[in-house]
């Protein structure tokens, strides 16, 4: 097994026990055991539980990084790919809070290292939402002044919007359906944009 399949191997393991046990109740020694792979490997590639944890943090937000990337390479009109890249922030993150199971409450209780680890993505995701911006002012879709700012602050409410997303909070139980034309006329006028979506 190559280097980087052992390691995505111990990752994925740890993710898995970190999402049942919690980051507490899992050793090292667990690991080592459910990856078959023995301590002396699994210190080989991570020095301790907090390393091996940043390491499944980076491969969730890695996940998230590769959907908006695809999202912003699709031909679509530059409003309706903001909106997209918006639900597809949002519904990544949830779904890899949910997913982690007993990880979900580390998450919020352990926010530095999170957003240490998320570092790289939020510059990733403000250079994306940078180039879908410029491309729509381009081609003349988009009425900006300053796509950086622009970029800056759609980045910054996303992030904002993220936990009580999660958690089920925004709309009072409105659904994704309800809710797109709402974020798309907001979209709209804040992109300058004159065509309208309903």
């Amino acid at each position: 097994m190559s280097i980087t399949k052992t390691r995505a191997l111990l990752v994925d393991v740890a993710r898995h026990l970190f999402a049942q046990k919690g980051l507490d109740g899992t050793t090292m020694n667990d690991i080592a055991v459910a990856s078959q792979k023995g301590r002396r490997t699994l210190y080989t590639y991570f020095k301790n539980k907090e390393e091996i944890y940043y390491a499944v943090i980076e491969s969730e937000v890695e996940r998230i990084s590769e959907k908006m990337d695809e999202v912003a390479n699709r031909e679509m009109d530059s409003e309706q790919k903001v909106v997209m890249l918006v639900f597809t922030h949002l519904s990544m993150i949830k779904e890899a809070v949910m997913r982690n199971g007993n990880l979900r409450a580390e998450f919020f209780r352990n926010i530095w290292m999170v957003e240490r680890c998320r570092k790289a993505f939020d510059q990733e995701e403000l250079e994306i939402f940078r180039r879908v911006l410029k491309e729509g002012k381009e081609k003349g879709h988009l009425c900006l002044d300053n796509i950086e700012l622009t970029a800056d602050i759609i980045h910054y409410c996303l992030k904002g919007l993220e936990v009580p997303y999660i958690y089920g909070r925004l709309g009072g139980g409105i659904s994704v359906e309800e809710s797109r034309p709402i974020v798309m006329r907001m979209v709209c006028r804040c992109l300058g944009v004159n065509r309208m979506y309903y």
